[in-house]
């Protein structure tokens, strides 16, 4: 059972983990996954990206024991890291996992 301070429908798992993603019909890049949950994923990278982009996301575990996960995820938000750092962090929900 949940404790009252946290209402997620699933926890978040906070982890350092590189990936790259693909804007369905545009441009990619590299990010750091920073948080991941069964519902959504956190990642900051170094440009804006639409809200209500759509992307194919595929998060690379550091280890070779757990197989890298691909997924299509949806951007909520994208917003600036700090005012001096000129990354972006990018909060996503995950529409469906494709490997």
């Amino acid at each position: 059972m949940q404790d009252f301070s946290e209402k997620r429908n699933y926890p978040r798992m906070q982890i350092e983990c590189p990936a790259s993603f693909q804007i369905v019909d545009g441009a990619g890049g590299g990010a750091i996954v920073k948080n991941l949950s069964g519902g959504g994923v956190l990642m900051w990278i170094d440009h804006d990206i639409a809200a209500d982009s759509v992307l194919r996301l595929q998060i690379k575990p550091i280890s070779d024991i757990t197989p890298p996960m691909i997924a299509e995820v949806r951007v909520l938000r994208c917003m600036p890291i700090g005012e001096t750092d000129g990354g972006f962090a990018v909060a996503c929900q995950i529409q469906r996992i494709l490997g």
